[in-house]
C-alpha cells in the first residue's frame, strides 16, 4: 500500500471514529431539571424523591435537583417566574395564578395529575359537638390565609349550606396547636398534615372529626406535576423523559412506602420515619390510589370535571379573568395508558 493512500485510509478511519465518537456524547448529554415541591421533605415527597435515588431520572438522561417549597402558591410564582422548569402545586393555586396574570408571559400549566381528589379537609375534635359541615355554622374556623382548604371553603360551605363562619390566621406551625388548646373550633388543612400534626400534640385519631372535602360534594382536583411553557417548547422530549421516570418511581412507592422514606430521610435526617410513613401512607390512600383516580386512571383527568372546578375555582377565589382550561392543563406529555397503568386494586 503507497504511503498516499495509507494515510488517507488513516484520516477515514479518525474521522470515522469522530462521528461515533460525537455521536455517543450527544446521546448521553443530560438535562438539568430544577424542580419545586409544594411543601418540606415529608412522606408525600418520597413520590419524587425515590426516582432520583433509585436512579430512575439519571437512565432517561436528566439531572433532577429537587428542593423544598413553602406552599403551592411559591411553587406556581417560581416556575412562572422561571427558576424552576417544573413543580408540584395544587391544581386550584395554578388557576388562580393564571387569572389573576392574564398578561404573564410564562404561565405555568399541569402536565400530570397526582392528587385526583384534594386533600383538603375540615378538622375538629369530637369534644366540640361538631359532627357534620351544618355544625359548622357560627363557628370559629383557623387556617393560614394562603391553606387551599380555606381558599376553596366557599365551594364546601355551598355544597353543604354553611353561611356563617369567622375565620382566624395562624402561621401553619400553629394552626393545629390553636385548634387542640380550643382556641379555634376547627381548622382546615390537608388530611393528611393536620391529621397526623394533631395526633402528635397529643389527641387520638379517634377523637377527631374528619370532613375530607370529596366526601361532602367537592370533586376538586388536588396537586399536579406544572411546567413552565419554556421547557415545553424547548425540551418536550425531556419533559415526557421526566414524566415517564416519574411514573415508575410512584409505581415503587406505593408498592412499599416504608422504603420508600428512605429517600425522605436522606434528605431530612431529623424526620419521624414512623410519622412520615403513615403520612405517605394516608396521602396514597385518600388523594392517589382513590376510587376517582381509579375512575379517570393515573395522571389523567375528566374534562367535564375539570371544567367544573375552573368555574368553582373562578367564583370561590373572585379571579380578575374567568379561568381558562387550556390554559390549565396540557395532557399531551403523558405516558402511555399502559405506562400509567399502575395503580392497585382498592383493598
Amino acid at each position: 500500500m503507497s504511503r498516499r493512500i495509507f494515510n488517507k485510509t488513516v484520516l477515514l478511519a479518525s474521522f470515522a471514529a469522530s462521528i461515533v465518537f460525537t455521536a455517543g456524547v450527544a446521546k448521553a448529554q443530560t438535562v438539568p431539571i430544577k424542580f419545586q415541591l409544594d411543601w418540606r421533605f415529608e412522606g408525600p415527597s418520597a413520590l419524587f424523591l425515590v426516582p432520583v435515588a433509585k436512579g430512575y431520572f439519571k437512565e432517561a438522561n436528566l439531572d433532577v435537583t429537587v428542593d423544598a417549597g413553602n406552599g403551592s402558591g411559591g411553587a406556581v410564582t417560581r416556575v412562572a417566574s422561571g427558576t424552576y422548569d417544573l413543580g408540584f402545586a395544587d391544581l386550584a393555586a395554578l388557576m388562580e395564578f393564571n387569572a389573576n396574570n392574564p398578561d404573564a408571559p410564562n404561565k405555568p400549566v399541569a402536565i400530570m395529575m397526582v392528587y385526583n381528589n384534594t386533600p383538603a379537609s375540615v378538622m375538629t375534635l369530637k369534644k366540640s359537638g361538631i359532627k357534620t359541615p351544618a355544625d359548622l355554622n357560627g363557628k370559629k374556623l383557623g387556617a393560614p390565609v394562603f391553606d387551599a382548604g380555606r381558599r376553596a371553603f366557599p365551594i364546601f360551605s355551598k355544597a353543604n349550606n354553611i353561611s356563617n363562619v369567622a375565620w382566624t390566621a395562624m402561621d401553619p406551625t400553629l394552626r393545629e396547636t390553636m385548634l387542640v388548646k380550643g382556641d379555634v373550633d376547627a381548622i382546615t388543612g390537608f388530611t393528611f398534615t393536620s391529621l397526623l400534626n394533631i395526633e402528635a400534640r397529643g389527641v387520638p385519631a379517634s377523637e377527631v372529626v374528619v370532613m375530607q372535602y370529596p366526601d361532602y360534594g367537592v370533586k376538586l382536583y388536588g396537586n399536579a406535576v406544572i411546567a413552565s411553557p419554556k421547557i415545553l417548547k424547548e425540551n418536550p422530549a425531556a419533559v415526557r423523559a421526566f414524566l415517564k421516570a416519574f411514573t415508575k418511581g410512584v409505581k415503587d412507592v406505593i408498592a412499599d412506602p416504608a422504603k420508600a422514606i428512605e429517600a425522605v430521610k436522606a434528605r431530612d435526617g431529623i424526620i419521624n420515619t414512623e410519622l412520615e410513613t403513615r403520612r405517605l401512607k394516608l396521602a396514597i390512600d385518600t388523594v392517589i390510589n382513590s376510587s376517582d383516580a381509579h375512575k379517570e386512571g393515573f395522571g389523567q383527568i375528566n374534562p367535564p370535571r375539570l371544567a367544573l372546578m375552573a368555574s368553582q375555582v373562578s367564583d370561590a377565589f373572585n379571579t380578575k379573568s374567568r379561568i381558562s382550561v387550556d390554559s390549565s392543563w396540557n395532557g399531551s406529555f403523558l405516558p402511555s395508558a399502559k405506562e400509567l397503568d399502575i395503580l392497585p386494586k382498592i383493598k
